[in-house]
């Protein structure tokens, strides 16, 4: 029974060591490459699995087998170049020695998808894969650990952490309770894997270097950034203090509106304080204005406006806010008498208001960035003018060619024109033959 010991080599590191090309084949011919193979890289496991097919073809001829001994490599090219590779070099064994049946040897997963083309050709009857019991990554893992604790940033990122992790703990579980610690370490760790993950850090750093800069350009945006976060504050402040104020707030929703109906005014004019600073900026700047930042203005003063609104209407509705009363007013002979103003009124003042300002602000802004649209668009075509007018013009140059340097376009209709005689006088020459 003739048995073919096989050892898989997909990406030809016997060849590309040993410069030997493959099938090596008998006993005597891949001991001398494991010697070859084994001076060439000494860490290289294929010295290992070519020593684990002498292994099994030693063990078969124990029992009395007939083992072929062949070390098959692939191409460098590419898989699919290795694979036809391997295939056409088992084809030329199978002919050659017609095993019964094959034992393959591998050491690892890229060799290991080489078996179905061996079972495609000859019945396998064992597959050996080859695990080094020392590898290379296990055997410097200290040198790993010495380089890790090296990096200054890497020791601050993960040793610092763990270190005040393992500081807090105890002292958390003693004077709350472990279930307590448990939670306020968890939640800090949360806290600064979220912090991490959306680099907050980054984002911190980029904004202190902007209002650093904006400091020494002297912008005026810094000061209204600053009035803008005061305004923000105050805004928060009073929608606390507004829902502070419900007597018996029942779900979220009440308060919710309270908070939106007491801070919107607030924050609406944080953000008009800030665009109006931006806005200042580019004047001063001498940039042309973009349509973007005329409209934000407006739009933030309709969103206001629909928040307030519906705010309104809603605690309105529960009875939180009264009608609004409108008192009466009187020019001259002309005079209103006071009205309330319901829920669904106040709701619909307050939207119509919000589309009239957000229309103004489209009008504005288009209008606006429109002109200096045109004025960039004017820009642009004034060289390309000169450009036609310098004589690149195909048919500028064509012309020019046709009546000569210097030419008159009479002189160049008169040409026209004695052409068109020459050809009435030819024609009359005809018709007289004729």
């Amino acid at each position: 029974m003739t048995t073919l010991v096989v050892c898989l080599d997909r990406n030809d590191d016997v060849g590309r060591k040993t410069g030997l090309r493959t099938p090596v084949v008998g006993w005597e011919a891949v001991r001398a490459l494991v010697t070859d193979v084994g001076l060439a890289d000494p860490e290289d496991s294929g010295v290992n699995s070519l020593l684990e097919t002498l292994r099994v073809a030693q063990s078969l001829r124990d029992d009395d087998e007939e083992p072929v001994v062949a070390v098959v490599s692939g191409d460098r090219d590419s898989m699919v170049s290795a694979d036809r590779a391997v295939a056409r070099q088992l084809d030329d064994l199978i002919a050659e020695y017609d095993p019964d049946s094959a034992v393959v040897v591998i050491d690892s997963a890229e060799d290991e998808r080489l078996v179905p083309i061996v079972e495609s050709r000859v019945r396998v009857d064992s597959v050996d894969r080859v695990v080094v019991r020392q590898a290379r990554d296990i055997e410097s893992t200290y040198y790993l650990l010495k380089q890790f604790l090296a990096d200054e940033e890497l020791r601050q990122t993960i040793l610092v952490p763990i270190g005040l992790t393992l500081l807090a703990f105890p002292i958390l579980a003693i004077r709350f309770g472990t279930a307590e610690g448990a939670a306020a370490i968890t939640t800090v760790i949360g806290l600064f894997l979220l912090y991490k993950g959306f680099s907050v850090d980054e984002i911190l750093t980029a904004l202190a270097r902007r209002a650093r800069e904006s400091l020494y350009t002297g912008q005026v945006s810094v000061v209204t950034y600053v009035v803008a976060v005061g305004l923000t504050l105050v805004g928060l402040f009073a929608g606390a203090l507004g829902v502070s104020t419900l007597d018996d707030p029942q779900g979220v929703f009440l308060p919710a509106m309270r908070f939106a109906f007491d801070s919107v005014p607030w924050l609406a004019m944080a953000a008009l304080t800030a665009s109006a600073g931006r806005l200042l900026d580019e004047i001063i700047d001498e940039e042309p204005l973009r349509s973007s930042l005329l409209n934000l203005p407006f739009i933030v003063l309709a969103v206001g406006l629909v928040v307030r609104g519906f705010s309104g209407y809603f605690l309105q509705q529960a009875t939180v806010l009264g009608p609004l009363e409108v008192p009466a007013m009187g020019v001259g002979a002309l005079s209103v008498d006071s009205f309330v103003v319901e829920a669904g009124q106040r709701l619909a003042i307050f939207v119509v208001a919000a589309l009239v300002v957000s229309l103004l602000g489209v009008r504005i802004g288009s209008s606006f960035g429109g002109a200096n649209l045109e004025e960039s668009t004017d820009a642009d075509a004034e060289p390309e003018g000169e450009h036609a007018g310098g004589g690149s013009n195909p048919a500028t140059a064509s012309e020019s060619d046709a009546g000569g340097p210097g030419s008159d376009p009479e002189l160049t209709d008169g040409g026209s024109h004695s052409d068109t005689e020459s050809t009435a006088t030819n024609e009359d020459d005809a018709e007289s033959d004729g």
